[in-house]
């Protein structure tokens, strides 16, 4: 009997079962100690470079752009400042000017009064006939002269009437009177003629507040 031939397919197979053509062979220097190959080691890409540089140019933008906001605050606020400072000094200067010539209106209206008193007084008191007419006629026209400078101005006339009662606010006793005819604490005579400048009391009516008689009081 021959004998038996090897068998060159299960040699054949045997052998490509073991190799492993797809394994790559590495170099251990390019090994690192836990036995993982680097990755991108040595110069950066490209793409990485491009990337810091735009980061360093936007950073660089935003803070030009901060820089140009800030000065442009600091002009405004400067600005402002001088402006309020401006203001403030023409405030001063139109409260002087108001202080200073806050009469002048009224000082110009009482040129003409003073010009009709001038008048009268240079009536010629030598002359007996119409002397008193011309005097009374000029003394009447400064007097509506005046009530006219008042009503400008807004300077009324406080006249109480006799029997009103009294006011403090407006009023100023002067003295008490008795008497039968006015009832006590009303106005038994009018002594002096008060004013007002607008809501303001420039001068009370000066007047006698009228009481009860001593009998009547007595009795009472």
């Amino acid at each position: 009997m021959p004998a038996s031939e090897p068998d060159n397919h299960s040699g054949t197979t045997e052998k490509s079962t073991n190799e492993r053509p797809d394994d790559t062979v590495l170099d251990p220097s390019e090994v690192s100690e836990d036995g993982v190959p680097p990755v991108n080691e040595g110069e950066p890409s490209g793409a990485l470079e491009d990337t810091v540089e735009d980061e360093d140019e936007s950073g660089l933008s935003e803070v030009d752009r901060l820089n140009a906001e800030l000065s442009q605050l600091r002009d405004d606020f400067l600005r402002a400042k001088a402006d309020a400072e401006n203001a403030r000094k023409r405030a001063q200067t139109e409260v002087a000017n108001a202080r200073r010539y806050a009469l002048e209106g009224f000082a110009s209206e009482l040129l003409n009064v003073r010009d009709s008193l001038d008048l009268a007084r240079a009536v010629d008191l030598q002359q007996t006939e119409g002397v008193v007419e011309s005097v009374v006629e000029g003394l009447e026209l400064t007097l509506r002269q005046l009530d006219s400078a008042f009503e400008r101005f807004s300077i009324h006339e406080l006249s109480p009437e006799v029997g009103d009662k009294l006011d403090p606010e407006s009023h100023q006793a002067m003295s008490l009177i008795e008497s039968s005819d006015v009832s006590p604490n009303h106005i038994f005579q009018v002594v002096q003629k008060g004013y007002r400048l607008n809501d303001r009391l420039l001068r009370p009516a000066r007047v006698l507040v009228a009481k009860a008689p001593a009998d009547e009081s007595s009795d009472g």
